[in-house]
């Protein structure tokens, strides 16, 4: 993730919607791709203070009105009488009940890690928005209590599960709470549990359906099993019943990838992307200096050493404050195999996406 600078030379970053310094609004420019200072132009509009590029600008809807976005749309002349959703905020399709309490910041957190989550796939060059064949789309939604009047139900209930489903991606609200966050995380034996991880674990679902089903299923089955037998249900019901695999660090990234052949490869790609992004941050603020032009034209190999040096520094830094590894993940020659066919499968999608 890179970080960028206000006109005043205070380093903004990607959540900011002010600098802290100078106290200008602050957003994402759509034409520079860059998080600058905004200038009101008179008209209810603004202008980017990058020299380079200085577009006139408007807010997103739902920075203006909601302040859950800081990213800007471009004004290419007349300021629009109803200000539009910027293009990651457009394809988030249903939002929480914002008459209770709690809701919006709430919100607000999913919208962030959404924002993260997009911002690597751009980076990535991979495809999730028209025109392609499975568009991508989110649900955050709650769970929904029954009510009863007497014996009658006057409302039924609804669980929502975290999960991908054709290009839909729904998160629980209640993944946005820390605290029943912390007592899910506890509760499966997991070593991290963050938003940013469910959306990087649930697009690992949708890229299978995208880049796998029907176009690689061979490659994939040789590296990652049969999807097909014994069927998802069915592994379920095993790993819930009896557990993870024995020993399954020798070959998986998690116990949770044990499940199933689809739960192993969105681990995986989950771990990949944690990888990048990592890194990617630490190029950027100078922790590490990355070989190569970008983070896809470098080798895996190279990325795995240079991960394990900088998990063994930051993981040190962690434990001096008690708290838990950043990158607890092992690479097992097992799991390097996986991850080698998810960078070749990224750099496969990439290419087709342009």
């Amino acid at each position: 993730m890179k970080t960028f600078h206000c006109t005043c030379g205070n380093k903004l970053f990607y959540e900011n919607s002010v600098c802290l310094s100078c106290k200008r609004e602050v957003g994402w420019c759509p034409v520079c791709k860059g998080m600058h200072a905004m200038e009101p132009d008179g008209t209810g509009g603004y202008r980017c203070t990058n020299p380079e590029c200085e577009s006139r600008v408007v807010k997103c809807f739902n920075y203006a009105t909601q302040y859950v976005c800081n990213r800007m749309v471009e004004n290419p002349g007349q300021l629009p009488t109803q200000l539009p959703l910027c293009d990651y905020c457009q394809l988030t399709e249903t939002i929480p009940d914002l008459s209770v309490e709690g809701n919006r910041a709430k919100w607000y957190e999913l919208e962030v890690a959404k924002r993260r989550l997009l911002y690597q796939l751009d980076q990535l060059g991979l495809p999730y928005s028209q025109p392609i064949e499975l568009p991508l789309s989110f649900d955050f939604k709650e769970d929904i209590e029954p009510v009863k009047q007497g014996k009658v139900i006057v409302r039924k209930g609804e669980r929502v599960f975290t999960g991908h489903a054709d290009g839909k991606i729904t998160i629980n609200l209640r993944e946005a709470d820390p605290v029943e966050r912390e007592k899910q995380r506890v509760s499966f034996g997991e070593t991290q549990r963050t938003l940013i991880g469910h959306f990087r674990h649930e697009i690992g679902h949708y890229y299978w359906q995208l880049l796998v089903q029907d176009k690689d299923e061979k490659a994939y089955k040789a590296i990652f099993g049969d999807h097909e037998s014994p069927t998802y249900s069915e592994a379920l019901d095993q790993y819930y019943k009896n557990g993870p695999k024995p020993n399954w660090q020798e070959s998986y990234i998690s116990a949770y990838a044990t499940m199933h052949s689809w739960e192993d490869f969105a681990e995986t790609w989950g771990a990949y992307l944690d990888m990048i992004a990592v890194l990617d941050t630490a190029d950027n603020t100078e922790l590490l200096e990355l070989p190569g032009e970008d983070l896809q034209s470098t080798q895996l190999d190279e990325l795995l050493a240079r991960c394990v040096d900088l998990s063994i520094r930051v993981n040190e830094v962690n434990r001096s404050m008690g708290l838990p590894d950043l990158l607890p993940e092992t690479f097992t020659p097992p799991v390097v195999e996986k991850l080698q066919y998810i960078h070749r499968l990224i750099k496969k999608g990439r290419k087709k996406s342009k």
